[in-house]
């Protein structure tokens, strides 16, 4: 059995794409590595294909790669003769009326089809037609279900849709009037992304998943496209060959498809990370951060608006200090940077210090100085560092950007009160301000973060009397939110199974330090002024997603999970949903999978709770997916739409 430790979701989809780039050679292989060169060609993919390689594949390794242009399908292209072209599209029936279009009006010497998903027999016959019409069959040289349809952000987090990704969205799945065929197409879209996960692994899961919900649609679904793809011996796609070679294990993963009803609360919550912090108050999308600087630049006496300045940096695993720090807590990454900073400035010190003593002269640049003969072993050592100095000086310039723009949004939302606030609300821990107070302070955040406060003290809470509900809706209305996001959790709140139990959400909340804090950003000269924001600790503490994955992953009771499903789809025959086999050794690898949208506060929990439990030479692994990441004001849109919904 391949085991997912051999290799990281992202590193699996990287080598499926170069293959799918290399005209579907084999890194490695004797044709690949005669082809003194890359063969040049063109690549043309709809958005989704976009969106799949941009986060994995920079433009300076698709050319690398050979693609000397890439194109979207449904643009006006030129006809380039002579140039193969790779296309990598969904395989819908309007991808593929522009690829017979294409075929028709000849605008390319020969044709490399790769598919995001399978094509269907009916829409491959609609092509193989196409070609003899066009007269191009000899042009057509491959045909490819490529079972890439998800996006990997990261080593152990997976999306399945950007693009559209209101189709597959917390509120498809559970508007009124959703009919059963729009549901079962929004289900078979999901678990076509699952399958394309599992089959770029190789290998095939145990399955746990609630009963009643979507979650459970998913997992029986799943269950039985695995099942039919391993009873075909002759065309499975679960054999092991060298694209899905890998370190072998003795146990399967488990998948643990789960509902976003199971907890609506975090996907509100005020977080305190650094990724979920530029996630819930700037613009990361698919890895990329935009920046906008100096948002309230405006002139005065009503002239127009000076042009906002944005900036995109690309987040993704290549970024050092980002992959080092992305789940730690505010205060520490800006301690980080303020250090970095620091540090770059004694080893640009000791540079200008080593020119002054060559008897060069001080203002010489950094690139000039290279280009000088190197008589001293120390110039020699100072020499080639400076690559590595200039792209340090990036970095801190890039996450300086970030983390001023990132605090100027907490002092000026006091995002840190909120914060705290909620995270004793969840812990059931007493609250030294009331809800009331500030919901009613002017200066405390805008309307919305007040009205997230509220939705989960309300989800949280048990015994609101009416009268006290007046009150805070009066309050509510008064500083202008709309109520439609309440009016839903009412109705959820009053039918769902899974009500905020005492235990749902279990830990110790926060604790803070006011005095002395942040003594290092404190000194002179310091990036960031940190007066006025609290220095909180998060105590470690599971939430209901971590805390149902530790009970599946370590084989323990627990209410919420007695009665979850077990698919088995190695298993001749379905086994009863009543039955649950029960494996004798805990789970070392686990993905964990929210259908109707995910967040960066409970993908950053299962990562700290998979550390925490690497001791003793065992080695937990934890891959995170959902249809969607999506912040708490994207997802406060769909509440307010359900609430529209009920009148």
């Amino acid at each position: 059995m391949v085991s997912m430790a051999a290799s990281s979701v992202r590193e699996k989809q990287i080598a499926a794409i170069r293959r799918m780039l290399t005209l579907n050679v084999q890194i490695g292989s004797t044709r690949a590595s005669n082809a003194a060169e890359p063969v040049w060609k063109i690549l043309v993919y709809d958005r989704c294909g976009q969106d799949i390689i941009s986060p994995l594949i920079s433009i300076k390794e698709l050319r690398e790669l050979g693609i000397t242009l890439h194109l979207l399908l449904h643009s006006n292209r030129e006809p380039i003769p002579d140039v193969p072209v790779i296309y990598f599209v969904l395989p819908t029936d309007e991808n593929v009326q522009r690829i017979t279009q294409d075929f028709r009006d000849q605008l390319y010497d020969s044709y490399y089809l790769n598919f995001v998903s399978a094509i269907s027999r009916q829409r491959l016959e609609d092509l193989a037609a196409a070609s003899l019409h066009a007269n191009c069959v000899s042009q057509v040289h491959k045909v490819f279900d490529q079972y890439q349809n998800f996006i990997a952000l990261d080593d152990d987090v997976f999306v399945l849709r950007h693009q559209n990704s209101d189709f597959m969205s917390y509120y498809a799945i559970n508007r009124g009037e959703v009919k059963d065929t729009e549901m079962d197409s929004i289900m078979d879209s999901i678990v076509d992304g699952l399958f394309s996960v599992f089959v770029t692994f190789g290998i095939v899961p145990v399955i746990r998943c609630p009963k009643g919900n979507a979650a459970e649609m998913v997992a029986v679904k799943l269950d039985k496209k695995l099942r039919e793809n391993l009873r075909d011996a002759r065309n499975s796609l679960f054999t092991t060959d060298p694209t899905h070679s890998g370190q072998f294990s003795f146990q399967r993963p488990l998948l643990v498809v789960l509902d976003r009803n199971i907890d609506l609360a975090t996907p509100l919550h005020h977080t305190w990370t650094y990724q979920a912090l530029a996630h819930d108050v700037l613009d990361l999308n698919l890895n990329r951060l935009r920046v906008v600087e100096d948002p309230d630049n405006c002139s005065s006496g009503g002239a127009r608006l000076k042009a906002k300045k944005t900036k995109t940096y690309d987040m993704g695993p290549k970024d050092v200090f980002w992959a080092s720090h992305k789940g730690s807590p505010f205060p520490t990454v800006a301690e980080a940077v303020q250090e970095k900073l620091e540090s770059y400035r004694t080893e640009e010190e000791e540079i200008k210090r080593l020119k002054i003593a060559m008897g060069l002269d001080g203002d010489i640049s950094d690139e000039s100085l290279s280009l000088i003969p190197d008589n001293t072993a120390k110039l020699t050592s100072a020499v080639s560092s400076l690559p590595e100095l200039l792209e340090k000086k990036r970095l801190i310039d890039v996450h300086t950007t970030i983390a001023t723009a990132i605090l100027e949004h907490i002092k000026t939302r006091k995002l840190d009160v909120y914060f705290e606030l909620e995270e004793k609300i969840m812990s059931k821990a007493a609250l030294d301000k009331s809800i009331i107070e500030v919901i009613t302070d002017p200066e405390a955040g805008t309307p919305e973060d007040k009205l997230r406060l509220f939705l989960i003290f309300y989800m949280c809470s048990s015994g609101i009397s009416d009268v006290e509900m007046d009150q805070y809706s009066v309050a509510l209305k008064d500083i202008g939110c709309d109520l439609a996001p309440l009016q839903y959790l009412k109705r959820w709140k009053a039918f769902s199974t899974a009500t905020m139990s005492p235990s749902h959400y279990s830990g110790g909340g926060t604790s803070t330090k006011t005095i002395s804090m942040f003594s290092k950003l404190m000194s002179q000269g310091s990036q960031f002024v940190m007066e006025g924001v609290k220095n909180l600790v998060v105590k470690k503490h599971n939430l209901p997603v971590t805390r149902m994955v530790d009970s599946l992953m370590e084989l323990k009771s627990m209410q919420e999970t007695d009665d979850f499903r077990y698919l088995d789809p190695k298993l001749l025959r379905p086994s009863d949903p009543n039955q649950i086999p029960r494996s004798r050794y805990p789970f070392n690898e686990a993905i964990v999978f929210v259908v109707g949208g995910g967040n960066y506060i409970e993908y950053q929990n299962l990562v700290d709770y998979a550390k925490s439990r690497n001791i003793g030479g065992s080695v937990r692994k934890i891959i995170y997916g959902c249809t969607d990441i999506q912040n708490a004001s994207q997802f406060m849109k769909q509440l307010s739409k359900l609430g529209c919904d009920l009148g």
